[in-house]
C-alpha cells in the first residue's frame, strides 16, 4: 500500500501484445514522473494470464491474487489466448476473477474521438464523440459464468443476477461520473440501457435507477433499450454522455464504441470498486501481431492517465491528478499534430516509435 506519496502499483502484463504494450506504459510513466514532482510509482510485476496457465495449470497464484490486493492500483496489460482454455472450455481470463474477488462493479469505457484518428463515421458530428460506456463488471450475465450448465447435451442455461446492493453503488456512481464531467463540458446525462420491455430481471434494474436519479436532481437522466441504443450509437452517438447498463450489454456495446473512434487501440478501461481499481486497455491479446512492434498503445496510455487520475482523487493529491492530464493531453496533442500515426489506422508508427514520440511530446505539453 501507499506510503506518503509513494503508491504501489500491480503490473500484469500478461499474454500476446499485453507485455509490448506494458513496457511501452511503464515507459511512458517513468517519463511523466520526471515531468511532474509530488509522487512516485512502485511497480510489482505479477505473472498471470494463459501463457502461465500453460506453464504452471493456474493462470494467477492464490498468493499473488492476494499480493494484487493489496497494491494501491493494478495495471493490466491483455489476457488470454483463443486455443488455450480451460476444462470447461472458457478462455484463460484471471481478471475476471480479480474483477469479483476484489469487487470492481463500476467498469468505465471511455470513448472519445481523438482529432485526425480513424471515425468511420461520415458525418462532421463525429468528432465530437465524447461518452463513457458504464459497464457493471461483477454481476449481469457473467456472474454464473463458471456454474452454467449443460443439460445432457441438449440444453444450456446461464443465469442472469442484478442486486439491489451492487446496482444503487453503480448507480451512484454513474451519476457522480456525470457530474465530474460537466467540469470538462459533459453533457450531465446518464441514460440507464436495458431490456426492460422483455425482462424481469431488466424491469428491476430500471426501478433501481429510476430511484437513484431522483437523488441528483442536477443531472439528466434517460432510457434506452440496448437494441435501440446500439442504432443510436451509430446514428447519434455525439449526444451522449454517461450510458450505464448490465454486464454483457456493455460488454458488446463498449466494443461497438470503440469501433467508433478507430478500432480497439483507442479503447482504455477503468474497473472500479469502493477500494480497488484495476486499468487496461479493452482490447485483446492480439497474437497474429505479438512480437511485430505493430500494436497500438494508446488505450494502454489513456488506461494509465485513467489510473494516475483514480489514484489522484482517492488521494487528494493534486500531482497525481496533474499527471493524468498530462499524460491524456500528451496523448490528444500526438493526434493533433499528426505526429503519432498508428499502423492500426495505416500509419507508420509501430508500439516502439509511438511510445519514443509520445515521450517527446510530454516534454513539451506545459503544465499548470
Amino acid at each position: 500500500m501507499s506510503s506518503g506519496s509513494e503508491y504501489v502499483i500491480a503490473v500484469l502484463p500478461g499474454d500476446g501484445i499485453g507485455k509490448e504494450v506494458m513496457a511501452s506504459c511503464l515507459k511512458v510513466l517513468e517519463k511523466i514522473q520526471e515531468r511532474i514532482s509530488g509522487f512516485s510509482l512502485c511497480f510489482n510485476h505479477f505473472k498471470a494470464g494463459a501463457e502461465f496457465y500453460l506453464l504452471s495449470g493456474v493462470d494467477i497464484t492464490d498468493e499473488d491474487l492476494r499480493k494484487v490486493g493489496e497494491a494501491d492500483a493494478i495495471l493490466l496489460g491483455a489476457m488470454g489466448l483463443q486455443n488455450v482454455r480451460f476444462p470447461n472450455g472458457t478462455e484463460i481470463t484471471p481478471h475476471l476473477r480479480i474483477r469479483t474477488e476484489l469487487g470492481l462493479f463500476a467498469g468505465m469505457r471511455p470513448v472519445k474521438a481523438y482529432p485526425n484518428t480513424l471515425q468511420p463515421l461520415s458525418d462532421s458530428r463525429s468528432g465530437k464523440i465524447d461518452f463513457v460506456v458504464l459497464r457493471e463488471s461483477t454481476e449481469g450475465l457473467f456472474a454464473e459464468r463458471e456454474n452454467g450448465v449443460i443439460l445432457d447435451d441438449r440444453e444450456a442455461r446461464d443465469t442472469l443476477v442484478i442486486t439491489r446492493k451492487t446496482s444503487e453503488r453503480l448507480f451512484d456512481f454513474a451519476f457522480l461520473l456525470a457530474r465530474r464531467r460537466m467540469v470538462k463540458g459533459g453533457k450531465g446525462l446518464v441514460t440507464c440501457v436495458d431490456k426492460s420491455n422483455v425482462l424481469r430481471s431488466m424491469v428491476f434494474f430500471r426501478k433501481i435507477f429510476e430511484e437513484r436519479a431522483r437523488l441528483y436532481p442536477d443531472i439528466q437522466s434517460g432510457y434506452n433499450y440496448v437494441d435501440a441504443q446500439a442504432l443510436d450509437l451509430i446514428r447519434r452517438p455525439w449526444d451522449f454522455d454517461v450510458l450505464v447498463m448490465e454486464n454483457m450489454f456493455a460488454d458488446i456495446l463498449s466494443d461497438l464504441g470503440g469501433g467508433l473512434v478507430g478500432g480497439m487501440g483507442m479503447a482504455p478501461c477503468a474497473e472500479i470498486g469502493l477500494e480497488h481499481a484495476l486499468f487496461q486497455p479493452a482490447h485483446g491479446s492480439a497474437p497474429d501481431i505479438m512480437g511485430k512492434d505493430q500494436a497500438n498503445p494508446t488505450a494502454m496510455f489513456l488506461s494509465a492517465a485513467m489510473m494516475l487520475d483514480w489514484l489522484g482523487q482517492r488521494h487528494r493529491n493534486s500531482s497525481l491528478l496533474k499527471a493524468g492530464n498530462l499524460l491524456e493531453s500528451a496523448v490528444e496533442e500526438g493526434f493533433r499534430s499528426r505526429r503519432i500515426h498508428p499502423k492500426e489506422f495505416g500509419g507508420r508508427h509501430g508500439c516502439s516509435k509511438h511510445t519514443q514520440i509520445l515521450k517527446e511530446i510530454i516534454d513539451e505539453v506545459k503544465t499548470d
